[in-house]
């Protein structure tokens, strides 16, 4: 075997570890259930604003929604969107997400994208879904 075939070959390999690490680091995830605790069962129904935002229905129970979606954001998303919702890149910062989004964010974790990201809604109820929302609500946001 020559050198530069040798060489070739060991690009080739290289290239294919790389490109099947990404795969397999990217919307690989195994849904963990979320224990909502003493939070309300919101329904099947989506919502179109978050219920746990202070100052909306549920607001009183901001800070528990908070706790119980930390627990669901690093079982649940973390794995793609980065530890405390700080994107490494690849996906969406999902602290540049406003109250305005909250329509577009329930519908994307619903029904995923069809480009990496599963739909969660046989795996998490609403309940759980509007918690990881107010939990990346009160991650402070990027610089």
């Amino acid at each position: 075997m020559s050198v530069s075939s040798f060489s070739l070959k060991a690009i080739v390999a290289a290239g294919l570890l790389t490109a099947a690490g990404l795969a397999m680091s990217h919307g690989d995830v195994t849904p963990q259930e979320v224990d909502t605790g003493s939070l309300p069962d919101l329904g099947k129904e989506a919502l179109s604003q978050n219920p746990f935002r202070e100052g909306n229905e549920h607001g009183d129970l901001h800070d528990e929604a908070v706790k119980v979606g930390e627990s669901g954001y690093a079982g649940n998303c973390a794995v793609c969107h980065g530890i405390q919702a700080m994107s490494g890149g690849l996906t969406p910062d999902l602290r540049e997400l406003t109250e305005w989004d909250d329509e577009y964010f329930i519908g994307r974790v619903m029904n995923g994208t069809g480009r990496g990201m599963p739909s969660f809604k046989d795996n998490l109820d609403q309940t759980a879904i509007w918690a990881i929302k107010t939990y990346i609500e009160s991650v402070p946001e990027p610089m």
